[in-house]
């Protein structure tokens, strides 16, 4: 992970992170859907990267797409990375945290949700944490 400007070591990661975390982070796990704390949070305020506190997602991008997971319409400006993902037999676009390489989830694009952009970025609540607009 050499291209971001957060490069720990896989021991230094199982420091900072809790198990979950790491699985999804730095594994590329998924948690169940309907199970993450910001799937229907709708407070004003920024998303963080779990991994290294880099802002993510301003909460006037999210939206609720009733897919299980939080879902953003974009991301904040130089904040996410996408991948070409083609694991489970299936192509997809991976998005990351552009600051340590965390994994996020994926996008979905052409879905038709009435949003600015088109897309849903499907992210695991896990992978961030919040920050309202007070704190």
């Amino acid at each position: 992970m050499a291209d971001y400007p957060i490069n720990k070591s896989e021991a230094e990661w199982h420091a900072v992170l809790s198990p979950e975390q790491f699985r999804i982070l730095r594994e590329k796990g998924t948690e169940p859907p309907g199970t993450g704390e910001y799937d229907k949070h709708d407070v004003a305020g920024v998303y963080h990267c779990a991994g290294c506190d880099a802002p993510l997602y301003k909460s006037t991008t999210k939206f609720s797409s009733g897919c299980g997971w939080p879902a953003f319409f974009e991301g904040l400006p130089g904040a996410i990375k996408r991948h070409e993902d083609k694991s489970f037999g299936m192509t997809r676009i991976e998005i990351v945290c552009s600051n340590c390489g965390g994994h996020l989830g994926h996008v979905f694009q052409g879905e038709g949700y009435p949003t600015p952009t088109d897309e849903r970025h499907c992210v695991n609540s896990i992978s961030l944490k919040f920050r309202d607009k007070d704190a």
